[in-house]
């Protein structure tokens, strides 16, 4: 990652990389101003419990970890660079004491100088003489002393640039290999720690704290020892030069280092608290992203923003405190650093009236003992960014170092050489880890005979994906034993055992590359992984074969090799589950593990499907979990569960004879056949009717389009190609304009700026006079001048603390604000955008969050304590060039001459870092991406044993961002080092042409160091500007990003309020002529010509192939995208030209895939109220828990309703995730409810309580269900079969059934089970 820049949450770290030197002979105090932010029913019942705040492993407040350990992975080549590097970071630091020596030299030739010329009387000609002399050795001395200056600046320019580029490098290249470790440490860890861990949290950490550790171990480290060495070097020269004077000037270090130790403290602490919410926000943002569809339809986003709202208020409260925290820090330091400047001259004028000191002396020892105590401030920052890597590695250090009881990494474990595929449950009682005390297997003992089929149906929650998991060693037994042939599975070593399993689950996980890419991970850690790229094309081709996805995939234009975009958002549901089949079966393994694996497919495609299941399970153990019977009534055995137990087992003829819980079960799902007797299940017509299906199945699957189709992603790659940068300054005005308290709160600021830069000019003129003072030869007036001198420091302390103090906490407390805000305004302005902007690659979940977090936070190093800097170095500038002129013309010319060599460098490097930062951004994008998607699969992961290969990928990700470091470092650090060495080589300058001005007589001493200090500090602080360079290039490039986003309007906005109003609605639906095919692939078309009429209040089914455009027309219905021709009308009214938020408000959506959020029960229900913050009675509540079949499992949960769900309801089993979010869209009271599989996920006793209850639901309302499960949809209205954008027929079921034609088809084969 580029270390200029802040990604995911991560506060910006004060920065002093720029500020680090001055050769002036004072201070640079503008440097202090730098940034320093830094199932079962029974058994999940009580599964739903709240979990404990801290899974094992999770280190919120772990031990910070020692300093050496920070380097535990770099290799003995890099130690020895680093050790180089450091030896030249001293010698860079011990430059400043070495000036102040040169400095305090040539000062005293002035004095001397000045003092000669008083004596000079121009009518003696020996006193002319001696003059003569005097000042032909001041200018040698001068001159001399100018060019050691030079000499020391060259020896900074190589120092610098050693040290900088070694640091650089290393910390890069280290911060890469912690990224990767963690990554793999993460997807090492066993199921149960992610049960408190989201995606989003791991991809936050993955970029911001490991962004942290790399600060600490970069450049950072090397300028602390710098800072290190500046403080022992001028220590030691000050006590040389003059102990007396040294050990007064030495009570400042108590009061330096107790101010420093306790704003870092605070400041700390703030850091902490602002990265931990950030963190949080990442959580949420993962969420609602990625189910965007369903925040969108249920008009959630007030409600889910509000949720945001209150992470960021957390972290704006902490941001706000740092900024009161820099304000009283600094405000002291300051006032500390000035106070004792008049110490010095105060105790200074005692010394030399004694005679025990010079002006040399004077001026070397308090220069000294500043440049020590601005370094130990100085040290502070950089200290700090160290403690916070070592605070930072601990979290991630703990998951590196945390082994699992379940370790797939490890090469324990026995490994046979053949293995049967008898699988035993002995006994096994199970919890799961995060609800110990709620058990969900009760002594369970079972057998799964080897190379055969057995099935498991029960309801939802019975136990049965347990199971599933307990065989994939997901988790461990508490008590009794899992056997694989005999041979307890924590025997096994996992890995080999996975490679011996299969599974494809309910819903199937694919990642974001090719289909081929997804397929062939099934080969990972096998002994295929291997073959060539032929043989193994060969085998994935087979796979696909077998799972009926060739067919579709061959006429894909880019084949197998056709990228299947975001969670395989490309694809259709159907296209999903075939590709997931395909990946499980490719490497032929013993046993195969099928939790739903057909519940996405049309009927069609289940039949073909399944028989190819039935082919591929021959020889091997196959357990299938379904809801759906008729996928399993062929298994040679079939278990019925219930509250973790075995209810009943045996062939489906034996259990529908002894008329148990089966026998309910299957009687629920029958299909109802009284109006069409010749389409039995048995005979000729289902045979002929198989057949049909088969070959419409291949006709149809080349058609497969919409959500359900392939789209050209390299068109959406290049959606925003050539996106242009918003200008800088109206960057800084858009800003701005974000709220108007900003605007306030920036002036106000901006006035103090003002007045602490005009210190230092102030400063520079009352530093010249007490020079000077010293020329004076008679005791009492140097007495008298030295006090007043003294008196004039003590008043600019008082001054600079107050203004110093009130500038540092007015820019961060705005800076905090307009983060708050832009942070706010960011989310917002994501969840309004429509659908087809969701659909792009460059939008993906990993990426928006990336951008939530790490722009805001780039804003911020420079929006905040970074711009009062500025504000105060420009009016240094401006003052110290007025003041120069006004004093001594020529001299302020030659440095306001050398302004564009400060400048240059600076404005250069910003060139090349800006770039950097840009291409950076970019490729790290890929790989956050890559750590989201595989932190969110974990499990699917876990099963196809690609940790070692999802590492791979992201370390192959990482590449390009060190290549381009590495490139870039190299110039930007030697402009680096350029610039800091000019500032010597201006200061030897000025010293070398004001002595010519002097002895010449041109000007007197007090103008010259007037003007010196005035305009030459002027010139160097206007370099300072651009030791923002960092800041400003990440600043301007997110600023740019954010303001694209904040002004973006969608097509379809759902904030826009002019469309017409919605007044009583009957909830009439006509689609005419509707033509669609989807923006990214504009000549695919998905809709051809569709006709459908809704009648108010009736029920409508749509029924076809997968593909066929059912998804399609809910989400037109729903306007997540607009047709491309024809119309979409309710009660007569164009949809498009209604308000669509208030659309919205009348309809109602569960999905195939229910979706949930982090929450309580109760707040995921009333999501589904338009506005979230209006009065539902507990009665209403209840009634819609109660039509959804949910109300009695919620009542018998300990918390009941405020019983946390877990990250997208993980704590809930399946079927009870989609009897919730029916109960939410219940709860709408919509006139229109829309139904993309409802109860696909639900087992038959649910189902059909369910169906009657939806049934009740419809009444007096429009409904439209997609249904591949034709009992669900029998009694419906009317039934319209989808077919290659059309309806092919349409009427009641018995009538389509009397006709024989294509949903006969249908039919007959889903009974042919």
């Amino acid at each position: 990652m580029s270390l200029d820049e802040k990604p995911d949450g991560v506060p910006a770290v004060a920065d002093t990389a720029l500020h680090h030197r001055s050769p002036l002979p004072f201070p640079r105090l503008a440097g202090l101003h730098r940034p320093t932010r830094t199932k079962t029913e029974d058994s999940v019942k009580e599964d739903l419990k709240r979990s404990p705040p801290l899974e094992p492993g999770h280190t919120n407040d772990a031990k910070p970890v020692g300093l050496l350990e920070l380097f535990r992975f770099s290799t003995k080549l890099e130690v020895f660079l680093d050790v180089i590097g450091l030896i030249a970071a001293a010698a860079a630091g011990s430059s400043q004491p070495v000036i102040s020596v040169i400095t305090g030299n040539l000062l005293q030739t002035f004095v001397q100088f000045g003092a000669a010329l008083s004596r000079l009387d121009s009518h003696d000609p020996d006193s002319v003489k001696a003059f003569d002399q005097v000042k032909a050795s001041f200018q040698l001395s001068a001159a001399r002393d100018a060019a050691y200056i030079t000499y020391v600046g060259v020896g900074v320019l190589v120092c610098t640039y050693v040290f900088m580029n070694i640091w650089v490098y290393t910390g890069e290249v280290n911060a890469n290999r912690i990224r990767t470790r963690y990554l793999r440490a993460v997807l090492r860890q066993d199921v149960a720690f992610f049960d408190n861990v989201s995606a989003g949290e791991v991809a936050t950490r993955i970029e911001s704290d490991t962004h942290l550790i790399q600060l600490g171990i970069s450049e950072k480290f090397a300028l602390a020892v710098y800072h290190v060495s500046t403080c022992i070097s001028g220590i030691i020269i000050a006590y040389i030069r003059s102990w007396r004077l040294a050990l007064a000037l030495s009570a400042m270090f108590p009061c330096v280092y107790v101010s420093g130790a306790l704003m870092t403290k605070h400041i700390s602490r703030c850091l902490g608290m602002s990265l931990d919410s950030v963190a949080k926000t990442g959580a949420v943002a993962e969420e609602v992203i990625s189910s965007i569809r369903t925040a969108q339809a249920f008009g959630m986003q007030r409600a889910l923003a509000k949720l945001y709202d209150d992470k960021v208020s957390n972290a704006h409260t902490a941001e706000v405190k740092a900024a009161r925290v820099h304000g009283a820090g600094h405000a002291a330091f300051y006032f500390i650093i000035y106070a004792s400047y008049a110490l010095s001259f105060y105790f200074g004028t005692t010394l030399v009236i004694r005679g025990e000191a010079t002006v040399a002396t004077i001026a070397n020892v308090m220069l000294a003992i500043m440049y020590a105590s601005f370094a130990l401030a100085f040290l502070a920052p950089e200290l700090r960014a160290v403690t916070t890597a070592q605070t930072a590695a601990a979290k991630i250090f703990a998951v590196v170092d945390r082994v699992p009881a379940i370790d797939s990494e490890s090469s324990a474990g026995l490994r046979p050489a053949s293995v049967a595929g008898t699988i035993t449950f002995d006994n096994v009682a199970f919890s799961y880890p995060s609800r110990p005390d709620v058990p969900v297997l009760h002594d369970l003992s079972i057998s799964f005979p080897a190379r055969r089929a057995t099935a498991m149906v029960g309801v939802s929650g019975s136990g049965k994906s347990t199971i599933v998991n307990l065989v994939e060693r997901f988790y461990d037994p508490l008590a009794g034993s899992v056997k694989l042939d005999g041979v307890d599975l924590r025997d096994l070593n996992v890995r080999w055992l996975r490679t011996q399993i299969g599974l494809v689950s309910q819903e199937p996980v694919l990642f974001s590359t090719t289909i081929g890419e997804n397929v062939a991970h099934g080969l990972v850690n096998t002994a295929l992984e291997h073959l060539s790229a032929e043989d193994k094309l060969q085998l994935i081709k087979q796979a696909c074969i077998k799972a009926n996805a060739d067919e579709f995939i061959s006429k894909l234009p880019l084949g197998y090799d056709t990228l299947v975009g975001e969670k395989g958002v490309l694809l259709s549901g159907g296209q999903k589950q075939r590709v997931a089949i395909a990946r499980a079966i490719v490497s032929d393994p013993s046993i195969l593990l099928l939790d739903e694996a057909t519940s996405a497919l049309d009927t069609q495609s289940e039949g073909i499907v399944q028989d190819a299941l039935e082919k591929a399970a021959a020889g091997r153990t196959t357990i299938t979990i379904a809801h759906r019977l008729s996928t399993i009534a062929s298994a040679d055995r079939i278990i019925v569960m219930g509250a973790g137990a075995v209810l009943e087992s045996g062939t489906h003829d034996e259990l529908l004879a002894s008329h148990g819980a089966y026998a309910q079960l299957v009687a629920a799902q029958k299909l109802r056949q009284d109006a069409a007797p010749g389409a039995a299940a048995e005979g000729p017509a289902a045979d002929a009717a198989s057949e049909a299906a088969d070959r419409d199945a291949d006709s149809e699957k080349g058609e497969e389009t919409g959500e359900e189709d392939i789209r050209s992603v390299s068109e959406v790659s290049q959606a925003r190609r050539g996106k242009s940068h918003v200008g800088f300054w109206r960057l800084f005005w858009r800003m701005g304009t974000i709220e108007p308290d900003v605007r306030r709160g920036y002036l106000v600021a901006s006035l103090f700026g003002v007045a602490t830069g005009l210190v230092s000019p102030a400063y520079g003129i009352v530093y010249a006079k007490a020079v000077t003072t010293f020329e004076a030869t008679d005791i009492s007036l140097l007495r008298s001048r030295g006090d007043r001198n003294a008196l004039w420091f003590f008043i600019i302390a008082l001054l600079a603390m107050g203004c110093v103090g009130m500038q540092n906490w007015l820019f961060g407390r705005s800076g905090a604000y307009l983060i708050s805000r832009l942070r706010s305004r960011m989310f917002e302005a994501v969840i309004r955008q429509d659908i087809q902007f969701f659909d792009q690659k460059i939008h993906s979940t990993g990426a928006l969050m990336s951008s939530l977090t790490a722009n805001p936070q780039k804003v911020n190093a420079l929006a905040g304590i970074a711009s009062g800097v500025i504000v105060q170095s420009t009016t240094t500038v401006i003052a110290g060039s007025i003041i120069g002129l006004i004093f001594y013309w020529k001299l302020a010319l030659v440095a306001i001459a050398t302004m564009p060599l400060l400048l240059s460098s600076g404005y250069i490097r910003m060139l090349v870092l800006v770039a950097r930062d840009q291409d950076s951004k970019r490729a790290h994008q890929e790989s956050a991406q890559l750590a989201c998607e595989a932190a969110a699969a974990v499990r699917t992961v876990a099963s196809l044993r690609r940790e070692g290969d999802c590492c791979r990928a992201y370390t192959k990700c990482l590449e390009e961002p060190l290549k381009l470091s590495n490139r870039t470092s190299m110039v930007s650090n030697f402009i680096y080092a350029a610039s800091q060495a000019m500032q010597f080589f201006v200061i030897a300058l000025v010293f070398w042409y004001g002595s010519r001005a002097v002895s010449d007589l041109q000007v007197s001493t007090t103008r010259f160091l007037i003007c010196l200090y005035s305009v030459t500090y002027a010139a160097i602080q206007a370099g300072n500007v651009f030791s923002f360079v960092r800041d400003i290039s990440s600043a301007v490039d997110a600023a740019s990003d954010i303001v694209e986003l904040l002004d973006s309007r969608p097509a379809i906005d759902t904030d826009c309020e002019q469309g017409k109003a919605i007044v009583d609605v009957r909830g009439e639906l006509v689609l005419r002529d509707v033509r669609f095919q989807y923006p990214s692939r504009p000549e695919a078309r998905v809709l051809r010509g569709l006709d459908i009429v809704v009648k108010p209040g009736t029920y409508v089914a749509l029924v076809g192939a997968s593909g066929c455009g059912k998804s399609t027309i809910i989400q037109l219905i729903e306007r997540f995208y607009d047709p491309s021709g024809g119309q979409i009308l309710l009660d007569g009214q164009d949809i498009s030209s209604l308000d669509i938020k208030e659309y919205r408000q009348h309809l109602a959506l569960v999905s195939q895939e229910p979706t949930l959020y982090m929450g309580s029960i109760k707040y995921n229900i009333l999501l589904g109220v338009p506005t979230y913050q209006q009065d539902i009675s507990e009665e209403m509540l209840e009634a819609a828990c109660r039509d959804a079949n949910i109300l009695d499992f919620i009542q018998s949960l300990p918390l009941g309703f405020d019983t946390h769900v877990g990250e997208k309801g993980v704590q809930l089993s399946g079927g009870q995730k989609q009897r919730i979010a029916i109960a939410r869209a219940l709860l709408r009271k919509p006139k229109i409810l829309l139904l993309d599989e409802a109860t696909s996920a639900l087992d038959s006793a649910s189902e059909s309580v369910v169906q009657v209850a939806l049934d009740q639901a419809a009444w007096g309302r429009t409904t439209i269900a997609v249904a591949h499960r034709l009992s669900s949809i029998q009694n419906a209205d009317c039934i319209y079969f989808i077919k290659d954008g059309r309806v092919e027929e349409c009427g009641t079921h018995d009538r389509l059934m009397a006709l024989r034609g294509r949903y006969f088809e249908f039919a007959a084969l889903q009974n042919a089970k």
